[in-house]
């Protein structure tokens, strides 16, 4: 007797369940353009597995309810891979549970251990131990309540449509709060302001900082380094404005994932450059601290860490870049983080996940120790097991446990600059 289309349905709902299972359990970065495609199925598995249980789950019922496949062969094949599907989904879940311990090894690690202690006693009430059932319940429900967000503020006073930027502040009001720039991600090329990190924004928002989001030129029409130049302008409008809003010009730090990871350790490690700050170069660009999340450290890939090295090289040189790593090697040395550490830089707090299809954990690395070699300050570094690229945009376990881990170095920095 054949099959009815229905069993055959669900044979093959169940071999996509066990195909994304497989991205979230496994590394890759040697496949090219595959490696977006392994990233986006990995990253969504892998952050939430528990959801994919349950929808599974639900899928199958609903064919049992509603059909007669689990009377025939290839439906019945479906249920054994679903069950190894559920298996390997246990298997993601469990690696994100030490990632607590790990953050706050990290920060003990780097800071010392008594770094909490250093934090005025007001200040670190507010650090949350725990995260709540509610926010991983709800995975996709970023805002929250006690924070005012001013859109869409003009930086430049070109008129470009990408030089604005978005304010987060506590509702209530505040005055001399410490400031977050964010620098949203996307290859350089897509991304807006206010679509990601908004767990940490509305987190510290919510606490008595100003966080401002900004806009910036995107490649293919604007060429390194305008997309610095960017950020570096929205950082001046910031130390210039920010008072007036609330916020403590004098202590402004910088964060952000991806791209914006790599603009945020280029924002820490090349202060004050005149030729980055062209109309602003009176201002002071220094950051007071820099979080990069999963960022790109070296353009050039001139030790060979990335996994598809070559096409990203090329596919740097026709879309962000404007001209050949050959043509002008000093302009890629610029754009490489790893190229311009410097012993003046601010406290960095680097993260990265071991799983990151798109940003090579290994170049994170090297870059954190060439930090180390020669930066003054704190060089704090957390690897997470099993984490993808862009764990942190929705509240994910994973994600919250950054974000507080985030926060109390943030903390710590500022107190340590109130201290000084």
């Amino acid at each position: 007797m054949h099959a009815p289309t229905s069993s055959w349905i669900f044979l093959s709902l169940a071999l996509l369940g066990l195909l994304m299972t497989v991205t979230g359990l496994a590394k890759a970065t040697r496949l090219g353009w595959g490696n977006m495609f392994w990233f986006l199925s990995g990253w969504l598995t892998s952050e939430l597995a528990l959801f994919h249980i349950l929808l599974s789950a639900v899928v199958a019922l609903c064919f049992w309810l509603w059909s007669d496949a689990f009377h025939y062969l290839p439906a019945q094949v479906g249920l054994l891979i679903l069950g190894v599907s559920w298996a390997g989904l246990l298997v993601t879940q469990w690696r994100s549970k030490p990632t607590e311990t790990i953050l706050e090894q990290a920060l003990v690690t780097g800071l010392g251990a008594g770094y909490r202690e250093s934090i005025p006693s007001p200040r670190r009430s507010l650090l949350r131990q725990t995260v709540p059932f509610g926010e991983l319940a709800l995975p996709f429900n970023l805002r929250g309540p006690g924070v005012e967000w001013l859109k869409d503020i003009a930086y430049a006073d070109d008129g470009h449509e990408r030089h604005v930027l978005d304010i987060y502040r506590p509702s209530g009001g505040c005055a001399g709060a410490p400031v977050l720039l964010q620098i949203h991600g996307g290859g350089w090329v897509v991304g807006n302001k206010h679509e990601q990190a908004l767990p940490l924004v509305y987190h510290l928002a919510a606490r008595g900082w100003i966080v401002v989001t900004a806009n910036y030129r995107l490649s293919p029409k604007a060429r390194f380094p305008d997309h610095l130049v960017d950020c570096k302008r929205a950082f001046a409008w910031v130390r210039e404005n920010i008072a007036t809003h609330g916020g403590d010009p004098s202590f402004i730090a910088v964060t952000g994932g991806s791209a914006g990871g790599h603009l945020t350790a280029l924002m820490g490690l090349t202060a004050n450059e005149p030729r980055l700050q062209p109309g602003f170069e009176s201002v002071d660009t220094r950051a007071a601290a820099c979080v990069p999340f999963y960022g790109v450290y070296d353009f050039v890939d001139r030790h060979g860490l990335k996994g598809s090295g070559a096409a990203m090289v090329e596919w740097l040189e026709k879309t962000v870049m404007p001209c050949s790593p050959q043509t002008d090697p000093t302009l890629w040395d610029l754009a490489s983080p790893i190229e311009q550490v410097r012993a003046d830089a601010p406290p960095f707090f680097v993260l990265h996940g071991t799983h990151d299809s798109l940003a090579s954990v290994e170049e994170a690395r090297l870059f954190v120790q060439r930090l180390r070699s020669v930066s003054r300050n704190a060089v704090v570094y957390a690897e997470l097991p099993g984490a993808q690229h862009a764990w942190e945009i929705f509240r994910s376990a994973r994600a919250m446990y950054s974000v507080h881990a985030v926060t109390r170095f943030l903390e710590w920095v500022h107190a340590s600059r109130a201290r000084d």
